[in-house]
């Protein structure tokens, strides 16, 4: 399968970010696709929720965040947005914070007369439950910058471990993933080992194998996510480490 053929966010063997989701989009900007198209709106789905709490902590009331933030998307879906790519076209997450930023500045009279997109929805937000969410994950911080980035590493954590449960449950291991899904957090004892053992009936070996594989595995899926916001895989440990960065900020 060539890179053209292969679905964004696919991979191929001695290839591995080839084809990401950003990649796509942004090649969209001179030839748009249906790929590239599909491509976009899984990004938005997965990273709404950090741009919406950043409106929220400029200052913006919850319904007035709930239209500005839909009303972003509608430009951002249409493309408009895309032909001004800068030098944030690299990462994602820096090209969609800039824009949202240039959004507010210029765009709020236009916003108040597209509410929530002007009927027209380009997304199904789960706007019921974005207000408690944010109020869960407001905090202290000071800058809305670093608490964007912050929460963006929460969404794509949850993306990844969304998918690595969705895996173990094809596999028809849904009962394993939820007894070790615990051991992707650092600090776990042997001792914790020993009572997932003993609770799943398997030998202590057994269990340190599949926490081994899982571990692996979520490694690689981290990767592979984050290689989706990006149009360089050089760039993929620097990314992360801006990510992860966050939660010590």
């Amino acid at each position: 399968m060539t890179s053209e053929q292969a679905m964004p966010g696919s991979t191929a063997p001695g290839d591995i970010f080839a084809t990401t989701h950003w990649t796509v989009v942004v090649a969209a900007g001179q030839r748009p696709s249906p790929a590239a198209d599909r491509a976009l709106e899984e990004l938005c789905r997965t990273y709404w929720f950090p741009l919406y709490a950043y409106v929220r902590r400029r200052g913006y009331t919850k319904e007035d965040a709930e239209d500005l933030t839909q009303a972003f998307f509608a430009r951002l879906l249409r493309k408009d947005i895309l032909a001004n790519l800068g030098s944030e076209k690299g990462r994602f997450r820096a090209f969609l914070l800039a824009s949202l930023k240039h959004f507010l500045a210029n765009e709020w009279d236009k916003a108040q007369t597209q509410k929530r997109g002007g009927g027209n929805l380009p997304l199904s937000l789960d706007w019921q439950t974005a207000d408690t969410k944010f109020q869960v994950a407001a905090t202290n911080e000071p800058s809305p910058d670093r608490a964007f980035d912050r929460e963006w590493a929460l969404a794509l954590l949850a993306k990844v471990i969304n998918r690595l449960q969705s895996e173990s449950e094809a596999d028809g291991k849904a009962k394993l993933f939820d007894q070790l899904k615990m051991f992707l957090m650092a600090g776990k004892s042997e001792s914790a080992q020993s009572d997932v053992a003993k609770a799943l009936d398997m030998e202590e070996g057994a269990v340190r194998v599949a926490i081994h594989r899982l571990r692996k595995r979520y490694r690689q899926l981290l990767r592979d996510e984050i290689a989706n916001t990006l149009t360089d895989s050089a760039m993929v440990d620097e990314e992360m480490r801006a990510l992860f960065g966050a939660f010590s900020a």
